[in-house]
C-alpha cells in the first residue's frame, strides 16, 4: 500500500484535515453521554422520574447499536465513511433536538432514545476511526488518539456549556441548541474534509488512473478468522467490562461529584477539566502506542482506575483528592476506546476493519446499555454510588489483566490470513 511507505510527517501533511473532521465528528457523537447527567435534576423536578428511568432510555437506545453495529461496519467497508456520515449527521442532530419535546411520558422518552440509537450508528466512532486507520500506518496510534480526542473535547465543552444553557435557556432549549448547533459544525467540517481511502480510490478511477488500493488487497483477517481469534476476543471482553463501569461513572459523574460534596458549579468545571485530562490521555497514549507494545500501555492504563474510583465515594476524600481522582479517571477514560481501536487494527488488520470493529462497537454499545443502568440501580437501591465505584475498581484490574495477556502483533507480510481470497 502506498500509505505504508509514508513517514509519519508525510501522513500528517496529507491527511491532517481528515483527522480534524473526524475528531469533530467523534465529539458530536460522544457528547450525549456526559450531557445526560446535567439534565437529570431538571427531568426529575419536572416529571418526577427516578435516575433509573432517566438512564433506561440511553440503555435501551444502546441496545439498538449493539445489534446494528456490525452491519454498519459492513456498510463502511463497502461505501466508505463519507456516504454514511453526511446524512447521519443531519438526522442525528434532529433526533437530539427532539429530546427537548419530551413530556411526562417515559414511553416517549424511551422512544426518542431508540430512534437516536438507530440513527446515530451512522456517526458512531467506527465511522471516523475507520476513515483514519485506513490512511494512517506509521503514525496510526497518534492519529487515532487525536481523532478520539473528540470524546474528551466533548466532555470539556458540554459540562459548562450545557449547564449554562439549562440555567439560561431551560433544559428543552438546551437539547435543541446542543443537537442542532454541534451537528451543524460537524457537518460543515465533514463536507469539506471527510475523504477516506474509498473516496481516494473512487477519485483515482474517475480520473482514469489506478485505484490507490482495493479492499481485497489490504492486509488483514477475514471476518471468519477474526471471529476465531483469541486476542480479539480478549480485547472485546476487556473493552466491554471497563467501558460498562466507565460509562456508568461518566453518565452519573455530575451527581456523583455533587453527592461527594461539591457544588453544581464546581462539579461542572471539574467535569470540564476531566475532559482536558482525557485529551492529554489520548495524545500521550497515541504517542506511546506508536513506540511500545499496546499490552503494556493499555494494561496499565485500564488498571489505573482501580485507584481512582474508590476515592470518589461520598465521605472518603476531600476536594483536592476528588479532583486528583477525577484527573486519573479522565486520563484513563480518554484512552479506552482508542486502545480498542488500535488493538483491533493491529490484530485484525485493515482489510475488514470496519466490519470487525463493528463487532467491537457492539461490545462498546452493550457497555453503553449496561453502564447507565448500573449507576441508576446502584443509587436507587442503596442511596449511594459506592457499590458502583467499588465494583468499578475490581473490573479495572480484570480488564487490565486481559490486555496484559496479549501476545505479539501479527506480521502481515508473512501471515497467511492477509493473503487475499479472490
Amino acid at each position: 500500500m502506498a500509505q505504508t511507505q509514508m513517514t509519519a510527517g508525510q501522513e500528517w501533511r496529507r491527511y491532517w484535515t481528515l483527522v480534524l473532521a473526524s475528531s469533530i465528528g467523534v465529539s458530536f457523537f460522544s457528547f450525549m453521554s456526559p450531557a445526560l447527567g446535567l439534565f437529570m435534576e431538571s427531568l426529575t423536578r419536572e416529571f418526577g422520574w427516578s435516575r433509573t428511568q432517566i438512564s433506561l432510555g440511553m440503555s435501551l437506545g444502546a441496545i439498538i447499536t449493539v445489534i446494528g453495529s456490525p452491519f454498519a461496519g459492513m456498510l463502511i467497508d463497502r461505501w466508505g465513511s463519507r456516504r454514511l456520515a453526511l446524512p447521519g449527521l443531519v438526522l442525528t442532530a434532529a433526533s437530539i433536538a427532539a429530546f427537548g419535546l419530551s413530556t411526562g411520558s417515559v414511553a416517549l422518552w424511551i422512544g426518542v432514545w431508540l430512534i437516536f440509537g438507530f440513527i446515530s450508528m451512522t456517526v458512531k466512532t467506527t465511522v471516523w476511526s475507520t476513515a483514519v486507520a485506513g490512511v494512517f500506518d506509521t503514525s496510526r496510534g497518534l492519529a487515532l488518539g487525536v481523532t478520539l480526542s473528540g470524546t474528551a473535547a466533548a466532555q470539556v465543552i458540554v459540562a459548562p456549556l450545557g449547564n449554562w444553557l439549562i440555567a439560561t435557556q431551560g433544559w428543552r432549549a438546551a437539547f435543541m441548541w446542543l443537537g442542532l448547533g454541534w451537528g451543524a459544525v460537524a457537518l460543515l467540517f465533514s463536507l469539506l474534509f471527510l475523504y477516506d481511502i474509498h473516496d481516494h480510490r473512487r477519485a483515482a478511477i474517475k480520473n482514469g488512473g489506478e485505484a490507490v488500493t482495493a479492499r481485497d488487497d489490504l492486509p488483514g483477517l477475514t471476518v471468519a478468522r477474526a471471529w476465531r481469534n483469541s486476542a480479539l476476543w480478549r480485547v472485546a471482553i476487556a473493552t466491554l467490562l471497563i467501558l460498562a463501569v466507565t460509562i456508568a461513572v461518566n453518565v452519573h459523574q455530575f451527581p456523583i461529584l455533587v453527592d461527594a460534596g461539591l457544588t453544581r458549579a464546581d462539579a461542572g468545571w471539574i467535569g470540564s477539566a476531566v475532559g482536558i485530562a482525557g485529551i492529554v490521555g489520548k495524545l500521550v497514549t497515541g504517542w506511546l502506542l506508536d513506540r511500545f507494545h499496546a499490552r503494556w500501555i493499555g494494561g496499565i492504563t485500564l488498571a489505573s482506575t482501580a485507584i481512582a474510583f474508590p476515592l470518589l465515594i461520598k465521605g472518603v476524600s476531600g476536594t483536592p483528592v476528588i479532583v486528583a481522582a477525577m484527573m486519573v479517571s479522565g486520563y484513563a477514560a480518554g484512552t479506552k476506546i482508542q486502545i480498542c481501536n488500535y488493538l483491533t487494527a493491529r490484530y485484525a488488520g485493515i482489510r475488514n476493519y470496519g466490519t470487525i470493529f463493528g463487532f467491537m462497537a457492539s461490545m462498546i454499545a452493550l457497555a453503553g446499555a449496561i453502564g447507565p443502568l448500573l449507576g441508576g440501580i446502584a443509587y436507587d437501591m442503596s442511596g449511594s454510588y459506592a457499590p458502583l465505584l467499588w465494583g468499578g475498581a475490581v473490573v479495572s484490574l480484570i480488564s487490565g489483566a486481559l490486555i496484559f495477556s496479549l501476545g505479539r502483533y501479527p506480521d502481515w507480510t508473512t501471515n497467511p490470513d492477509s493473503t487475499p481470497h479472490r
